[in-house]
């Protein structure tokens, strides 16, 4: 089987002895001058992580990755988990499973370290401790790969990413969300957890977008997840490090690029919100997500990445540049054939909370949340109400990952 994988680290091509293992890398990787080594005053070439026993040979560590992977796939699991003296585990409907085979040792694991990287990559794990890359499994099925070391050993986590983009209704998303795609232009945000599927509900948004417009959308990820196909849209992907060298600098080029729709990927520093927040403002539609516990509460995650003496400014972009936020997560449901739902939480720009932004009025916006349902938005404790009510997934589920416990048991017994 001939396999492809695209690596999201420092690089250039494989040695002669990983040609032979009949691999193909893509692209090359543009080393990143701003690779941090690990330990202040550590030497340029760090000490190897990795020490082989002779215990296992070349090409077995990947030919049992293979293996797992697999089994990730015939599962439906959405994630592999390895780590040493413990067997691979998969995560199925959020929770972790065991699979029935050997656990993996320090050796094999440090093997398919030595097989899966090439050269370049390997000497970025070496320095940093992690990697990142996408990794093709076959043509229908990529992994979203992080290779890290924990305690000196390597451990990996795995995210299976579908070959094909889900629409709306496949993925139990409002049909407001198809509105708020076809903006003309502003910031859309996404807020949640790590695995809360923020990247495929944006994907979704896209893909929307693709079949109905005639835009150039650009994305930059790190590394591509989802990988589009030109519809009525034109679509360039630019993955960091292979296509550029970081977030800014991408960010930067976009002016020359002539977009019309943007991905930005995560919000990670206040040099990349105000780089998006600026794209928005000159006409552009953005997207981007952010790690936030709440729609209305994503405001004091952001304004956290500036210091208080810019704060007024920000708030004013984001008060005349904001299109919407959406908060989700994934719960487990009642039904066989819905492994996991998203639960939304929607804050449309409407000119009330417009008002709000301006006025320093923040934490009031979720009352107006629960007052325009009309409008398209809605608050969490609603969306779990109506799951609840339309038996999708049990009340205490619910209960367990509610802010507000006592309004839901309230809304759940009928009392407003």
């Amino acid at each position: 089987m001939r396999i492809r994988r695209t690596i999201a680290a420092n690089g250039s091509g494989p040695s002669s002895e990983r040609q032979d293992q009949s691999r193909t890398l893509k692209r090359k990787r543009i080393p990143d001058s701003n690779v941090t080594p690990r330990r202040l005053g550590a030497p340029e070439e760090s000490a190897d992580p990795i020490h082989l026993d002779g215990t296992t040979t070349a090409g077995e560590g990947r030919r049992l990755f293979m293996r797992w992977l697999e089994a990730t796939i015939r599962l439906e699991a959405s994630d592999l988990h390895l780590k040493a003296d413990l067997p691979p585990r998969i995560r199925v409907r959020g929770s972790l499973k065991s699979l029935q085979t050997d656990v993996c040792t320090p050796e094999l694991l440090s093997q398919l370290t030595k097989d899966v990287l090439d050269e370049q990559q390997y000497r970025h794990f070496r320095d940093s401790g992690s990697i990142d890359f996408a990794y093709d499994f076959d043509d229908d099925h990529r992994f979203r790969v992080n290779l890290f070391m924990a305690r000196g050993r390597p451990s990996l986590a795995c995210r299976l990413i579908p070959s094909d983009v889900k629409t709306f209704e496949s993925l139990h998303l409002p049909d407001s969300l198809g509105e708020v795609a076809t903006s003309a232009q502003g910031l859309i945000l996404f807020a949640g957890v790590t695995g809360s599927g923020k990247s495929t509900s944006i994907a979704s948004m896209l893909q929307y977008i693709n079949e109905r417009r005639q835009v150039h959308i650009v994305t930059i990820e790190d590394p591509i997840e989802y990988i589009f196909k030109d519809d009525k849209a034109t679509i360039n992907q630019r993955e960091v490090g292979i296509d550029c060298l970081n977030f800014n600098e991408a960010l930067r080029a976009l002016v020359r690029e002539d977009p019309d729709v943007v991905l930005v990927g995560e919000m990670r520093d206040h040099e990349t919100f105000e780089a998006s927040i600026r794209a928005a403002e000159t006409g552009h539609l953005v997207f981007a997500t952010i790690h936030a516990s709440s729609a209305w509460q994503t405001f004091g995650r952001i304004y956290d990445l500036f210091p208080e003496s810019e704060r007024t400014q920000i708030r004013k972009l984001l008060a005349y540049n904001l299109r919407a936020i959406i908060y989700q997560r994934l719960l487990p449901t009642l039904r066989e054939d819905i492994h996991r739902i998203p639960v939304l939480e929607i804050l449309l720009n409407t000119p009330i909370v417009k008002k709000y932004i301006l006025e320093g009025r923040e934490g009031e916006l979720l009352d107006v949340l629960k007052q325009s349902h009309e409008e398209g938005m809605c608050d969490f404790t609603t969306s779990l109400v109506r799951l609840v009510e339309a038996e999708v997934i049990h009340h205490r589920v619910a209960l367990e990952c509610t802010p507000k416990p006592e309004e839901l048991k309230m809304r759940l017994k009928g009392i407003s």
